[in-house]
């Protein structure tokens, strides 16, 4: 992620991710997530014979994108009117975790992906995973923040991925322009989920029938932010998605 207000340049930093499949699950599978849910590389959102190579259910997404103007100013508009989240305890919707590590974004979209819906009543029992959702879940936000900040387990299963991408990886001190979200399914609605905000935004309803990359899903996550950013005059329309889902052998 970039440098901003929202996690100072005094608090430590983690050698940014690649949104890499492969990268990906390593680090779930590490954490305590079966082998039988892993990443996938979303080539189109809009062509069907693409489409069909993702497993599926999707979910939850992570989409990948150069922060702009746009997108920072339309972030801001939307948090102006929003308290700040305070959830906590088991009745909370999903669960949600405010980023406080400098470009760790990647990591909190993958904790956003695997801790709500679907995903999270696999996670392995007794694992590092299961062991921080536990230990998150009675926690207020901020709180929550630092039991992400000081774990062992987690920087060291972050730094074992990290080394895994295809390019080589930039210095944990490097501003890097690139922003992490996560969108997933649960408990029947979407959920954008994004450590930098004020807390987790239900983006719509969706069916039983309707994952992540459904029509319904893809128009209230993925192409709103595209639209959005069109609208605002970016022509630089990069972005990187990946979906979680099932694992064929």
């Amino acid at each position: 992620m970039t440098d901003s207000p929202d996690v100072p340049n005094s608090q430590k930093a983690f050698v940014p991710l690649e949104n890499n499949p492969e990268v990906m699950s390593h680090l779930v599978h590490q954490l305590g997530l079966p082998p039988n849910f892993g990443f996938t590389d979303v080539f189109s959102i809009d062509e069907p014979d693409l489409l069909a190579f993702v497993p599926r259910p999707s979910h939850a997404l992570l989409l990948v994108f150069p922060v702009s103007s746009t997108y920072e100013a339309s972030r801001t508009k939307e948090d102006s009117t929003l308290p700040e989240y305070t959830g906590t305890g088991p009745s909370e919707p999903v669960t949600w975790f405010k980023q406080t590590i400098r470009n760790a974004c990647g990591l909190i979209g993958l904790l956003h992906a695997v801790a709500n819906g679907e995903p999270r009543q696999h996670i392995t029992p007794g694992s590092d995973l299961d062991t921080l959702l536990r230990e998150a879940e009675n926690l207020t936000p901020i709180a929550r923040a630092d039991l992400l900040y000081d774990s062992k387990a987690l920087e060291s299963a972050h730094a074992n991925a990290a080394r895994l991408g295809d390019t080589a990886a930039p210095e944990a001190e490097d501003s890097v322009d690139l922003h992490f979200v996560a969108f997933a399914k649960a408990g029947g609605q979407l959920w954008e989920l994004d450590g930098r905000r004020k807390g987790p935004l239900a983006r719509g309803a969706l069916g039983e029938d309707e994952d992540a990359l459904s029509e319904k899903a893809l128009g209230l996550g993925v192409r709103r932010f595209l639209s959005t950013e069109a609208a605002g005059g970016n022509p630089d329309l990069r972005f990187s998605l990946v979906s979680l889902g099932p694992v064929f052998d």
